[in-house]
């Protein structure tokens, strides 16, 4: 009987061999999880992961494998949040026609709208001021009431962000031939460049943003063909541009 047990004790193999080498292999999986993990999906989710794992290892469970690994297809929400968000353009356009609201309410509470008006366009918002109430005739220099007016408009240019403003001179197509003036190129210019350092009294604006042109008779709105289509033709033009492209943006 002896004889027997020691040889069946001969053939015993002993196996715990296997327990070290089955937790290289389960380390080995969750390195693996973790590379694909980090590819996959983003650091908040990273971190969950990474959180579970060290439950896991520092609790000592076997069951690594059993803890769901919270990936979600997070693309269609994506999409939605882009569809539902407006183009710079729409946004600029949206932008413009608040400040043109309020350039408006300006001009009625003051009694301007003869004077004064607004248009969206394309190209950018226009504020038109009639020469009549800025400038003496033949002069260059901003009366009391155009003073009041630059101020106002001063205030009405500050956006966030800024936005480049062009201010131009327009003249009738009388000719114009004094001691200061040898053409109503020079008289426009001029008259443009003297409402520009007005506004640009305001030190909130940025002069680098400002420019100012004079086109003399060169560009009427209507025909020079009577006395009060020439006074419509007289004037200076504010002309704040688009920061964005908002062609086609502007509903007709």
């Amino acid at each position: 009987m002896r004889k027997n047990k020691k040889r069946h004790d001969d053939h015993h193999v002993d196996e715990s061999w296997l327990l070290p080498y089955s937790d290289l292999l389960t380390l080995l999986v969750a390195l693996f999880i973790v590379l694909f993990a980090m590819s996959e999906i983003d650091t908040q989710k990273f971190k969950e992961m990474a959180s579970v794992f060290r439950t896991e290892f520092s609790s000592g469970s076997p069951g690594i494998m059993e803890q769901p690994i919270p990936v979600e297809d997070d693309s269609k929400e994506k999409e939605e949040n882009e569809e539902e968000k407006p183009d710079e353009g729409t946004t600029e356009v949206l932008n413009l026609q608040e400040l043109q609201e309020k350039i408006n309410n300006y001009i009625h509470e003051n009694n301007l709208t003869e004077s004064l008006a607004t248009q969206l366009s394309e190209e950018g918002l226009m504020i038109s001021i009639m020469n009549d109430v800025t400038f003496e005739p033949g002069s260059a220099d901003v009366n009391k009431d155009g003073k009041v007016i630059a101020k106002e408009i001063s205030q009405l240019l500050i956006t966030d962000p800024p936005h480049q403003v062009v201010i131009s001179g327009h003249t009738d197509d009388v000719p114009m031939n004094n001691a200061k003036f040898g053409s109503n190129w020079e008289l426009s210019v001029m008259r443009a460049v003297n409402f520009m350092t007005l506004i640009l009294d305001n030190k909130q604006l940025d002069p680098d943003k400002f420019s100012a042109k004079g086109y003399g008779e060169y560009k009427p709105i209507v025909p020079n063909n009577s006395t009060e289509n020439r006074s419509k033709n007289r004037r200076v033009e504010v002309l704040i541009l688009p920061n964005y492209d908002i062609a086609g943006k502007i509903e007709k």
